[in-house]
């Protein structure tokens, strides 16, 4: 809990303590009515109010008209209550803004794990039209493929400084609410949550251009629900471009305040269907994919937005995701050489991939629990297991020629690869440390980025770390290719 919260509390026990057992007279009455008020307004202006508090704030509006009766007509209080029932009314105001107390400490306001690197970041949002396509999951046939994309990237320190942070969009609370099935009101906070982010300052002039990364989020997910990993990587000198996915994104919310919602597939007969479906819809996603990168090109040589002209190293381009955005990477290093090196964080293969395999560098990170599922002879399957995913993986792995990386995570929840173990860390990270959590997912994305992007050779990437012992290499689909003699 925030400290303003704590105090909001304590005020309000105090409080009811005052009013059930302490003296009667004005002044007593007058102070501890300005206690609460005070405590309340402090807490809505600094904090902000949250939904999580709505029982202490209840409690404290009980106390304030409690208190405002006894001010006005000091002379119509009716005879002292038993102690017993002074007692049960403390233990109901004990109870309700205990709940208050039990929310927000499982809903918490959470701090950003500092970056590692020596840049600090900057942001811009821009609408992409790709003019090209026809927008075919639209009921109006005139429409075209719209996205929304952020460009991360790195900025000097002293640039940043003084500058506003920015904090987490609503977008994340209507990501979580989909994924969950949990109302997004409980999330309406993350928008006080401050990212290491300032918008407006300028690209660092500190190296001559930088290597891009795209970044695809899952399915009903956003752009901005890899923050702690897409920090780490721009404040190591990356560019960092993340994708919203119209229809298949939670939200996205154009400049002009249309938004476009998540559209939920049909219900399909078979695995066969639902797997066709998902081929078409990655296809989509990958089009998005190189449709970014054509742009990107283009500002490269010419930028409207005055940062990026000559900044972008596009030879060393790599794309990761998660979950749908792993299939969009895997699939996309298939279609599109121009991307380098791909992660995929538990992701499918729907698509060429699946067949052909891969020529540039890729990592796959799997979660202990969905690699369990991948055991014929395990009847418990994870949710997000499909019957053709056995086959694809082995497919795609062995038939690769650069080299493959093939991680499990115990401990880790599909979701993980995200910032849920910050958001909740009693739901989603029972079973590890919350930073620990973000820390694997950054750590081994970056290692690889920089091994394949940078050539820097990344020790992590040689096998089992003692700081990482969650993580393990599978030596079957792990295979180190590119070593020269």
């Amino acid at each position: 809990m925030r400290a303003l919260e704590v105090i909001v509390i304590l005020v309000i026990l105090a409080a009811t303590g005052g009013i059930l057992f302490g003296k009667r007279d004005r002044r007593w009455n007058v102070g501890l009515l300005l206690s609460v008020l005070l405590a309340v307004v402090l807490h809505g202006i600094i904090d902000h109010y949250r939904i999580q508090m709505v029982p202490a704030y209840a409690v404290a509006l009980v106390l304030i008209i409690v208190l405002i009766r006894r001010l006005a007509k000091p002379q119509s209080e009716s005879r002292s209550k038993s102690l017993v029932k002074k007692s049960l009314l403390s233990i109901v105001a004990l109870a309700v803004s205990g709940v208050s107390v039990y929310l927000s400490l499982l809903l918490p306001v959470f701090t950003m794990p500092e970056p590692t690197g020596s840049y600090a970041m900057g942001t811009i949002s821009r609408q992409l039209t790709d003019k090209s396509r026809d927008e075919t999951l639209s009921a109006d046939p005139s429409d075209k493929r719209e996205l929304m994309v952020n460009v991360w990237y790195p900025v000097d320190l002293d640039e940043a400084k003084g500058k506003k942070r920015e904090h987490y969009p609503s977008e994340l609370g209507e990501a979580i609410s989909l994924v969950f099935g949990i109302p997004k009101q409980l999330f309406s906070h993350v928008t006080t949550i401050p990212t290491h982010v300032v918008d407006g300052a300028k690209l660092s002039a500190a190296e001559a251009n930088y290597p891009v990364l795209l970044f695809s989020p899952g399915i009903r997910s956003t752009r901005f629900q890899s923050l702690t990993a897409i920090e780490e990587l721009v404040s190591h000198g990356y560019i960092v471009v993340g994708m919203d996915h119209p229809y298949t994104s939670a939200k996205v919310t154009f400049p002009d305040d249309r938004s476009i919602f998540y559209n939920p597939d049909p219900e399909f007969a078979t695995s066969a269907e639902l797997y066709k479906h998902n081929i078409k819809g990655i296809g989509i996603r990958v089009a998005d994919a190189r449709f970014v990168l054509d742009t990107l090109t283009e500002w490269n040589t010419k930028d409207p937005n005055q940062l990026f002209q000559g900044k972008l190293d596009l030879n060393r381009v790599g794309i990761f995701g998660h979950s749908y955005g792993g299939a969009t990477t895997a699939e996309t290093l298939a279609q599109d050489e121009r991307f380098k090196a791909g992660v995929s964080l538990e992701g499918a293969f729907w698509g060429d991939v699946a067949h052909t395999g891969l020529k540039q560098p890729f990592m796959y990170m799997m979660t202990g629990g969905t690699a369990k599922s991948l055991d014929p002879s395990n009847t418990k399957k994870d949710k997000v297991f499909y019957e053709e995913f056995a086959p694809d993986l082995e497919s795609a792995m062995t038939k690769s020629t650069s080299d493959t990386y093939y991680l499990t995570i115990d401990h880790l929840i599909h979701q993980s690869f995200t910032e849920i173990a910050l958001l909740s860390p009693s739901l989603f990270a029972k079973e590890i440390d919350p930073v620990h959590n973000i820390d694997i997912t950054r750590s081994y994305v970056k290692a690889f980025f920089d091994q394949y992007l940078k050539g820097e050779p990344q020790a992590l990437l040689d096998g089992s770390s003692p700081k990482y012992p969650e993580v393990k290499f599978d030596e079957v689909y792990t295979k180190k290719r590119m070593i020269s003699e």
